[in-house]
């Protein structure tokens, strides 16, 4: 499907609907996005303890060209001007190409941690020995994984110690094995085959048996994307410099590259694209979180997911960060609306959905820096909000225009203010 649709935000809900159905949405997709998304049975069978469905906006990022090809993006997020600001990167990102994004292979890391251990050497001599009988042991647990063309890709053996000022210190040994899922995201495969390889550990070392889990520290299953762009390309008026905002850009990088406190909002701009995708399609959104930001710390340091420079007369974007994506188990199969949007992506592999996810969240980035650089975050921001403040006072979706239009014209974005001005609107 053609990912251009000038005018797409101006339409309401079941104009954006029809256009969709003119750009290629097959009927069936269409007529489930008009449902009411999640029936109740279905979410019983999700959780425990359902009383009702809790709805959240499930949105359409349009004019993403992602490796040559045009992409449908949805996203479910609650905060006002995040679809508008990709849209409007990725609108501008075309005539450069678009993004470049890949993905690593669905290789998930799993634990099995031999506690208190006395002699850490030998404890690792015996499990390195071990090895062959342990991949036996783990390959058996998923027999069929194997035919998707996952499976087990190895393992390591790594000597962790606890030295807290005022503790007694510990020794531990952990056991990691490294798991390819294929298309799931994968965390009860891992889980499955660490409870498996458990006793088999204790026996061949003699030790202790801690914890057997996942770890979702995924760094053997990153994303990355990248965008190369001429300063003319980002120009947001004609009396604003390109070059000058190119620069800008690179600098609030480099503030965020040095500082964490920056860093954290940095990389929050970043998630809320990435989170937005991981809603739309069912995934575990809190995991790919822990993973970043873990990830953000790698060398010790808190640091952006995303690398800006202003080189050649070129800005150069880039990120790289870990992904749990799945596009087969769990809620997937349960929920219609995810079901829909990943037909709406026309995606086939997690592989592919983790580098859109990655290109999503440095449009994102982009889309914050350029405001920053520019006009200040603030402006963009509020333009957007004024509409929830519009509803907040009470107008209808025929109102909503006006009011918004008196907000950002006085620059008052306060609830009273909405108030005065749908009274004004009604006694005309």
């Amino acid at each position: 499907m053609r990912s251009r649709i000038p005018g797409f935000y101006r339409l309401k809900p079941s104009g954006r609907l029809k256009a969709l159905g003119d750009h290629g949405l097959d009927p069936d997709t269409l007529e489930s996005y008009r449902s009411e998304g999640l029936p109740l049975d279905a979410a019983d069978m999700m959780v425990e303890n359902v009383v009702s469905t809790f709805r959240l906006p499930n949105a359409v990022a349009v004019n993403f060209r992602i490796n040559g090809q045009d992409r449908l993006i949805p996203m479910v997020v609650e905060e006002p001007s995040v679809v508008a600001a990709v849209s409007n990167i990725a609108r501008i990102t075309r005539s450069a190409g678009g993004f470049i994004a890949d993905a690593d292979p669905s290789v998930m890391i799993g634990q099995v941690q031999c506690a208190a251990v006395q002699h850490p050497k030998e404890c690792m001599k015996r499990l390195e020995r071990a090895i062959p009988r342990l991949h036996r042991v783990a390959s058996a647990v998923h027999p069929r994984l194997q035919a998707h063309g996952g499976g087990i890709r190895g393992f390591k053996i790594r000597h962790v110690v606890f030295d807290e000022p005022g503790s007694e210190k510990e020794h531990m040994v952990v056991l990691h094995f490294h798991l390819d899922c294929a298309d799931a995201m994968g965390a009860n495969m891992v889980n499955t085959v660490a409870e498996a390889l458990a006793p088999h550990v204790a026996e061949c070392t003699g030790e202790k048996i801690g914890l057997k889990i996942l770890s979702n520290l995924a760094d053997k299953r990153l994303a990355r994307a990248s965008i190369a762009l001429k300063p003319q390309d980002i120009q947001t008026h004609d009396d604003v410099d390109p070059v000058a905002l190119a620069e800008g850009i690179a600098s609030a990088w480099r503030f965020a590259w040095a500082d964490p406190y920056r860093a954290a909002t940095h990389n929050k701009g970043v998630m809320n694209g990435v989170d937005a995708v991981a809603l739309a399609t069912g995934n575990d959104w809190r995991a790919i979180e822990a993973g970043a930001h873990a990830w953000a710390a790698r060398d010790g340091q808190y640091r952006p997911l995303t690398r800006w420079s202003f080189t050649d007369g070129m800005l150069i974007g880039s990120i790289e960060l870990p992904t749990q994506f799945g596009v087969v188990g769990g809620p997937i199969r349960v929920h219609p609306t995810v079901q829909s949007n990943l037909k709406l992506m026309g995606i086939q592999t997690a592989q592919e959905l983790s580098g859109i996810a990655a290109a999503v969240g440095l449009a994102q980035n982009l889309g914050a820096l350029r405001a920053l650089a520019g006009e200040g975050i603030q402006a963009g921001h509020m333009r957007m909000h004024a509409r929830t403040v519009a509803a907040t006072a009470g107008a209808t979706p025929e109102e909503i225009g006006f009011v918004t239009a008196v907000l950002v014209e006085e620059r008052d974005f306060s609830v009273d203010r909405a108030t005065q001005a749908l009274l004004e609107y009604r006694r005309v």
